[in-house]
């Protein structure tokens, strides 16, 4: 039904990879990030609604702690998907609270520093009005004020963040590496 099950490809019609901005990964039109065929753990079709937020991070935190996550970690996790959903619903739906975002939550094997690993892969989708590149890069951390930060904690708090655009849809691609510490000697 929708294209998250089926893997994508980023190379353009030329070859040539995307475009990085401030440590999002961007997308030309044609071209999708890619979304892995690793094990679904979690989808979820919700409303933009800011009151469906909490079960959105009620969920998640558990979902993180479960696959052993540390607890910093979890609530980074918590934090960067709370932030993308703000942003869809502010940003791309206007406010409005009746429309579509889908949420899927992978679990995902790949290389990562010369070795192997696990990671959660968290896709949001929506067909609200185009994200304008040039416009998202947030505010200054010395600005102190209410609100625009929102692009820098999910860019600290993710290892990989890529947007694109295909088909009339938004889709944010977010991953979390597993860090899983080894046991102390003598415990």
């Amino acid at each position: 039904m929708y294209y998250l099950d089926r893997r994508c490809v980023r190379k353009s019609a030329s070859g040539d990879l995307s475009e990085t901005k401030r440590g999002i990964q961007f997308f030309r039109p044609e071209e999708r990030a890619y979304v892995s065929g690793g094990s679904l753990l979690l989808r979820m079709e919700l409303r933009s609604n800011p009151e469906m937020l909490c079960v959105v991070r009620n969920a998640l935190g558990q979902l993180a702690a479960t696959l052993g996550f540390s607890e910093p970690d979890c609530r980074a996790v918590v934090l960067a998907v709370d932030e993308a959903l703000t942003n869809i619903i502010r940003h791309a739906y206007l406010g409005d609270p009746d429309q579509p975002i889908e949420a899927s939550f992978r679990r995902i094997h790949g290389p990562r520093d010369g070795q192997s690993g696990d990671a959660l892969e968290i896709v949001l989708e929506d067909s609200g009005v185009t994200a304008n590149p040039e416009k998202m890069c947030g505010r200054a951390l010395e600005d102190v004020r209410p609100g625009g930060l929102g692009l820098h904690f999910i860019r600290e708090c993710m290892d990989t963040v890529e947007f694109s655009r295909s088909n009339g849809r938004n889709q944010l691609r977010l991953v979390k590496n597993l860090h899983v510490q080894a046991p102390r000697k003598g415990s």
